[in-house]
């Protein structure tokens, strides 16, 4: 029941991930203007995602448009693009994997590949927390060294979005969820092979009653008594009246 529970923690937190990784792709709000120096009060706010771009008034109306031209984008936002779709397909193969080998569902119930189906569901969670992880690290690695760039106008720079700090909890979520499903070794079955155990047969009574003590001992025949009882042969001295021991 315990190791139930442990795998139910552990999905529930990467499915959670699952839904933060695809909230923080689809939001616009990973590059947001700056306010600094003579910027501090503006009628208008610049905001820039992955998919679009959105120009926010001060009247509380949002304009966005969407990225027209796929060649035509940076080279570090198609990979933020690419790494983030990765991230939400090994997530949701993790969801669907873990689920079929969690203790709670009825799929290959007291089948060995059961474990190993958990297992792996909990190594593409830690694979998407990881991808996700590197994504949002880049992104902020590129707004801060944009925003302490002297050269760059002061209207250029933009600070860490929203859907940034969105993807650091949801690859946290991912990595806590992958972790505790492969964590979670003890519900591994002991005999994989499910081979019946059989005891040993008890051995024939004959043996057992052998160095019994109160079994007595079979008879003793000297081999003198023994002496001469066989038929004789056609050639022996025997055979024609003649003993060896009458003239020997």
């Amino acid at each position: 029941m315990a190791s139930m529970a442990v795998q139910l923690l552990g999905f529930f937190l990467g499915l959670l991930g699952l839904v933060g990784s695809v909230v923080a792709t689809v939001l616009p709000h990973w590059w947001q203007t700056a306010y600094v120096d003579s910027n501090i009060i503006t009628a208008t706010a610049y905001i820039k995602g992955l998919w679009m771009e959105c120009v926010w008034h001060s009247t509380g109306i949002y304009q966005c448009e969407v990225h027209r031209s796929m060649l035509a984008l940076p080279p570090d936002l198609q990979a933020a693009r690419a790494l983030m779709l990765l991230s939400c397909l090994t997530s949701t193969l993790a969801a669907l994997v873990s689920s079929a080998g969690m203790k709670c569902t009825r799929y290959a119930r007291g089948s060995s590949i059961k474990h190993v189906l958990a297992i792996s569901g909990g190594v593409c969670f830690l694979s998407a927390g990881m991808l996700c992880l590197i994504t949002v690290c880049w992104t902020t690695n590129d707004v801060i060294l944009d925003f302490y760039n002297p050269i760059l106008p002061e209207g250029m720079k933009y600070e860490i979005g929203m859907a940034v700090y969105l993807g650091y909890v949801s690859a946290c979520l991912n990595l806590m969820g992958g972790v505790v499903l492969c964590w979670n070794c003890e519900g591994r079955p002991r005999n994989p092979l499910h081979l019946p155990h059989h005891r040993h047969p008890c051995p024939p009574l004959v043996f057992n009653t052998i160095n019994t003590p109160n079994t007595p001992a079979p008879p003793y025949y000297p081999p003198a008594a023994l002496k001469g009882n066989y038929a004789p042969s056609c050639t022996s001295l025997s055979s024609n009246g003649y003993r060896l021991n009458d003239y020997v």
